[in-house]
C-alpha cells in the first residue's frame, strides 16, 4: 500500500512522499525495503491546478454577469420608461385639472347664493372640454397603476439580483432552492423571454439544502441559457412561436432533484459522452466557451456530493437532471 509521508532531506527541508514497503529473501534472510516517491513537484502541479480552477470559475462568473448585464439593464430600462412617462402624463393632467378646480369653487360659491350665470357655466363646460375630464378621470389611475407595478417590477429584479449575487462563502449554509432558482430565472429573463416561456414547477414543501448559493446559482443560470440558446436553434428570433423551459424541483429520498427542461433541438448521440469535458461546445464563436457543464459538473459532483445527467431526444428537447443531497 502506498502511503503518503512527510520525509527530510539531507539539508533538513520536509518534504512529501508515498512509500512502497517491499520484502524479499536474501540467502534466507528476509530483507525489508521501501521504495520512497519524492511528491513535491505532483503536489505543486495539484496547487497551480486548483489555483486556475478558481479563476477560471471566477472568470466564467465574470462572463455570465456581463453577458446578463445588458439584459438586465434593459428589463429596468422599460418599467421606468414607462413609469416616467407616466408620471409627465400625471403632471400634464394636474395642470389641466387645476384650470378646472377654480371654476369648481366659483361655481359652487355662486351656486350658494343663487347667482350663477349663463356665463360661468359656459366657461366651466369649456374648461372640461379642454382638459377632456372623463379621459383624465379614467387614465389617470391606470396611470398609477402601472406606475406602482413598474416600480415593483424592478424593485424584485433589484432584490433578484442581489440573491443571485450572494457573496461567495466557504462552506455551506442551508438555502431555500426554489428561491435561489427564482431569482435566477428572473436575473436571466432577458435571455430566454423572446424564444421561450418559462413554466415554474417548484415543490414548496422542500425543506432547506446545504450549498453554497453561488456557485449554485451559477449551475442554475448555465442550465437555463443553454436551454434558452438549445430553443433559439429551433424557433430562431421567437416571432412566429416559443418554446418551453421548464424547471422544476422535487424531493426523491434524502435528495432533491432540480430538472431544466427545454423543447429545443436535442444532443446529438456523437457529442454526448463529451459534454462535461472541458472547452468543449458545440456552439458557434461568442456564443459559449465551453466551460459551462464541465465546471457545472464540478459544483455539483465534487463540491455537494451530487450528480448531474441529462435525458434527451433529437427534434424534441433535452432535460439536465441535478440531484443533491439533503445531509
Amino acid at each position: 500500500n502506498q502511503l503518503v509521508h512527510s520525509c527530510v532531506r539531507k539539508n533538513g527541508e520536509r518534504f512529501p512522499a508515498d512509500r512502497t514497503p517491499n520484502s524479499f529473501n536474501f540467502n534466507g534472510e528476509q530483507i525489508q525495503l521501501s521504495i520512497v516517491r519524492d511528491l513535491s513537484e505532483r503536489d505543486k502541479l495539484e496547487r497551480e491546478r486548483q489555483v486556475m480552477e478558481i479563476q477560471l470559475r471566477q472568470a466564467l462568473k465574470l462572463e455570465s454577469i456581463g453577458q446578463l448585464a445588458a439584459g438586465i439593464a434593459h428589463e429596468i430600462n422599460t418599467p421606468t420608461q414607462y413609469i416616467g412617462d407616466n408620471a409627465r402624463f400625471l403632471k400634464d393632467a394636474f395642470e389641466s385639472l387645476g384650470k378646472i378646480f377654480p371654476k369648481f369653487h366659483e361655481l359652487l360659491s355662486l351656486a350658494k347664493e343663487k347667482e350663477l350665470s349663463p356665463e360661468l357655466t359656459t366657461a366651466v363646460e369649456k374648461e372640461i372640454v379642454s382638459a377632456d375630464l372623463e379621459y383624465l378621470v379614467a387614465e389617470i389611475p391606470r396611470a398609477i397603476q402601472q406606475s406602482l407595478e413598474g416600480v415593483d417590477r424592478v424593485t424584485r429584479l433589484v432584490r433578484a439580483m442581489k440573491d443571485f449575487s450572494h457573496p461567495g462563502v466557504s462552506e455551506k449554509t442551508a438555502v431555500d432552492i426554489n428561491h435561489s432558482i427564482e431569482s435566477t430565472v428572473t436575473v436571466a429573463r432577458n435571455e430566454w423571454k423572446y424564444v421561450a416561456e418559462m413554466d415554474l414547477q417548484l415543490d414548496r414543501s422542500l425543506p432547506p439544502v446545504a450549498c453554497l448559493p453561488a456557485e449554485l446559482n451559477q449551475v442554475i443560470l448555465n442550465l437555463i441559457i443553454n436551454a434558452a440558446h438549445a430553443i433559439a436553434d429551433v424557433v430562431g428570433d421567437g416571432s412566429a412561436k416559443k418554446g418551453t423551459i421548464t424547471v422544476s424541483t422535487s424531493r426523491i429520498g434524502d435528495r432533491i432533484q432540480i430538472k431544466v427542461c427545454d423543447t429545443g433541438t436535442g444532443i446529438p448521440e456523437k457529442v454526448r459522452a463529451r459534454m462535461y469535458e472541458p472547452f468543449f461546445t458545440t456552439k458557434e464563436v461568442g456564443r459559449g466557451t465551453g466551460q459551462g457543464l464541465a465546471i457545472a459538473r464540478s459544483v455539483v459532483v465534487d463540491k455537494h456530493g451530487g450528480s448531474i445527467d441529462f435525458e434527451t431526444e433529437m427534434g424534441k428537447g433535452t432535460c439536465f437532471i441535478v440531484s443533491l443531497p439533503l445531509n
